[in-house]
């Protein structure tokens, strides 16, 4: 018992939910730290994989098995009209307005392209992408209904 007096006790509780916007923060931070991974990747001259895990069900046997694939990465950058690279940040399909009519980042080289993508995952993590988030996850969602 004198053990636990050493420690300092609360009644805090761990939230059942998570605020959608914390949600929809992580889910572009994630897709973000797979840009970056990628462009690592792509400077370095090898390949970067994520594997995760698709059920199927066996037309044989009827049992519901599970294959690891791979997933399929798709590099946000591109060459722009002017010969320099464009990095659209994207949230499921929607790419991201990240100011008034501007939608993509202009980078001058390839090695600037892992800082800029870092510094829009910590712009996301503090939030100042919300309301292009919300927009683009709205209009997402509007796709879904009959």
């Amino acid at each position: 018992m004198s053990t636990l007096a050493t420690l300092k006790l609360t009644t805090t509780k761990k939230p059942s939910q998570v605020p959608q916007v914390l949600q929809r923060r992580n889910k572009l931070g994630k897709r973000i730290w797979e840009q970056i991974e990628l462009a690592r990747a792509e400077e370095k001259g090898g390949l970067f994989v994520v594997n995760r895990f698709r059920s199927y069900t066996d037309k044989d046997t009827g049992i519901r098995k599970q294959v690891e694939t791979q997933k399929r990465i798709k590099a946000w950058w591109f060459v722009g009209d002017n010969g320099k690279l464009a990095l659209a940040i994207r949230y499921g399909s929607k790419v991201l307005e990240l100011a008034k009519g501007k939608y993509a980042v202009e980078i001058n080289t390839s090695a600037e392209l892992v800082p800029t993508l870092q510094v829009i995952k910590s712009a996301v993590e503090a939030g100042e992408l919300d309301t292009a988030i919300d927009f683009a996850a709205n209009k997402l969602r509007s796709g879904f209904k009959k």
